[in-house]
Parts: C-alpha cells; structure tokens; sequence
C-alpha cells in the first residue's frame, strides 16, 4: 500500500452536478460557480457539454457559460462531447480538453447513448481524431464500471476491456465511474486491479456517486491502489438521467476533508469550498448533501 503524496481532483458540479436539475440555472450562477471553485484551488474543471438542448437542456448554455468565464492559465477547462458536432463545439469554445465515454454495461449505453459499446467506440474515433490533429487533450470515463442498474453482472474484465480500447485511442486518462454508486472497497480494488493490468496505473482515474454511502471507503481503496486522480462534485451535485436511482457524486467537500485529515495535498482550500456548496446549494434552494458542508456552515466565521 503506497499512498499517494499529492493528488489532483478533477471538479464535476458545474456539468455532471447539475445537468439533472429541474430547475434551470442560469449562465452566470454557472460562471460564478466556476469561479468560485477555481478561487478555492480547483484546478480542473468540467464546465458543461456540447449535448443536444433537447436531451439535456441544462447544458444548452455551455458556449455561453464558456465564453464569460476568466480563464486562468494554470486550470484545465474541459467539456463533454459526444460527437463530431460537440467536438466542433468545444473548439470553438477554446475548451482546454474534451472529454468520452463509453459505458461497461451494454444496456447502459443502449439508454445513454442508443448504441452498443463497440458502436459507442466507432462513434467517438473520428472525435479523438480530429482532437489529436488539433492538439487537444482528451480524457475518457468508463461508465457502470461497478454495476449496472439494469440487473446484468459487470465483470471487471468487462470494464478493464472498455477501459484499454479507449486508452488505445489515445486518453491521457481513463477514469473508472461507479454511475450508481453501488460499488464496496473490495469491488473496487478489484475492478482497479484487473484495469491496471492492460493499461498504466499513472493513467487511471476514479469518479463514484454516493449512492449506498461508500464513495468515500472507495476512494480510500483507490487511493490505496496508488490512484490520484480523483473525481468529485461540489456540494454532492448530481445524478444520472439515464441511470434509474443514481445519486448524487461523491461531495468534493468530503473528499478534501479526508484527504487533508490522510496529509494528502488536493491543493484545494476546504473553507472556502464549503463557502462555495453553500453558494450553489442555496440557490438551488436545499442544502448540500455533504456531511463537512453542513458541519462547517456555522465555523466559517
């Protein structure tokens, strides 16, 4: 066991925390949002993607959202494209790096996306293309790499396969995704070993939702696996419309709290996080789902 000194959090809320949300949220709430989160030391950012209005009208801002953002230059700003037309989206957005995904569950993807994982792979060869001409960086995400909410056994060979076809196209980092949170430490040790076997453990990643509450004992486990990239929504923003009883994501808050306790350095600034979950929790009009939010809010001063 060889834990990691340093790791780098990769922040969701902005996209995958709030692109279930009923209530719409402004472009500016969005880029004050972002804003926030890059005060408090985030360093990479998911800012939104460039998904059909229709399917998911939460996003339909994105080119806005970043268009109005100050950029800094040692953040990562990245977007989710699933096709050549959201590629094209996110150049023009002057994105810092896309973002894939295929899935380890076939019926998953078949809701998700409307086609099978080998189709989701073709699909996405003519975007990662395009993104290695154009000098972009891209990283993938393996989606129910844990389980499946549609009653089939997800096999870690089946999520270390997924995640060596897209590493092979060219992914910086593959991260395991444990879409409906149903995922145990054990599971995950063993899911990380068997990916770990076909492509480099530097390049993997982890992103949990907190549905049965083991998000964070999954993070432990990674971590003690030597993964340090991390995946984490601020305020625990999230959920999955393709994936029946998904939760929330693992709250960034929670994750930083453990990490600072562990003398792990995320280089995030934990008050001012927390400022930050409260700012987007009460304008969605609830509180943060995180423990360390709700602990904090009185000790701010």
């Amino acid at each position: 066991m060889t834990l990691p000194s340093k790791v780098r959090i990769f922040e969701v809320g902005a996209r995958d925390g709030l692109q279930n949300e009923k209530q719409m949220v402004p472009a500016g709430i969005k880029v004050e949002l972002i804003e926030r989160l890059v005060d408090a030391g985030v360093k990479a950012i998911e800012t939104g993607s460039f998904v059909s209005p229709k399917w998911v009208p939460q996003m339909a801002d994105t080119a806005e959202v970043m268009e109005k953002i100050s950029r800094r230059d040692d953040v990562t700003y990245a977007v989710l494209t699933p096709n050549m037309k959201g590629y094209e989206g996110a150049v023009a957005s002057g994105a810092d790096e896309i973002e894939i995904f295929s899935a380890a569950s076939e019926k998953f993807n078949q809701r998700n996306i409307n086609c099978s994982i080998a189709e989701s792979l073709e699909r996405f060869a003519p975007v990662t293309e395009a993104a290695k001409a154009a000098g972009i960086p891209y990283r993938a995400s393996v989606s129910c790499a844990l389980g499946s909410p549609f009653d089939e056994e997800i096999t870690p060979e089946a999520v270390a396969d997924v995640s060596k076809k897209l590493y092979d196209m060219g992914a910086y980092e593959v991260s395991i995704a444990d879409t409906i949170g149903v995922g145990t430490p054990i599971r995950t040790k063993k899911v990380i070993e068997a990916v770990a076997n076909v492509i480099p453990l530097e390049v993997i990643g982890v992103h949990f939702h907190d549905t049965y509450g083991q998000a964070l004992a999954n993070y432990l486990a990674a971590l003690e696996m030597g993964i340090s990239k991390l995946d984490s929504s601020v305020a625990g923003l999230g959920g999955c419309p393709y994936a029946p009883g998904a939760t929330g994501n693992v709250a960034t808050e929670d994750v930083v709290y453990m990490l600072d306790g562990m003398g792990i350095d995320s280089g995030i600034d934990l008050k001012k996080l927390v400022t930050t979950a409260w700012f987007i929790s009460d304008f969605l009009d609830r509180a943060p789902v995180s423990s360390v939010a709700r602990a904090l809010k009185g000790k701010l001063g």
